[in-house]
């Protein structure tokens, strides 16, 4: 069955940087799209950042220039390096993978940005 596990999320003060892991595994994970979202208390779940497959990349206007998303084939992980954090970065990270027309979810790693 299909698995995402996220970890490295954290308290970090603003302007600090975090690096979140996803591992995968029950499927072929360098066929797939691979994606970060994230949710605050309050608000709807948002995309943050996409690889593909191909290792293209797309990023929520928010977070251009600041995160980044890799992904190691070798070792089922996809990454999201975020720098200059800010408060409002504050929310619970998911890592996702849309599979034969169905999201699959981790559990989520919280993310809190101190000001």
């Amino acid at each position: 069955q299909v698995q995402l596990v996220e970890s490295g999320g954290g308290l970090v003060q603003a302007g600090g940087s975090l690096r979140l892991s996803c591992v995968a595994s029950g499927f072929t994970f360098s066929g797939y799209a691979m994606r970060w979202y994230r949710q605050a208390p309050g608000k709807e779940r948002e995309l943050v950042a996409a690889i593909t497959s191909g290792g293209s990349t797309n990023y929520a206007d928010s977070v251009k220039d600041r995160f980044t998303i890799s992904r190691d084939n070798a070792r089922n992980t996809v990454y999201l390096q975020m720098n200059s954090l800010k408060p409002d970065d504050t929310a619970v990270y998911y890592c996702n993978v849309q599979r034969l027309g169905f999201p699959y979810w981790g559990q989520g790693t919280q993310v809190t940005v101190s000001s």
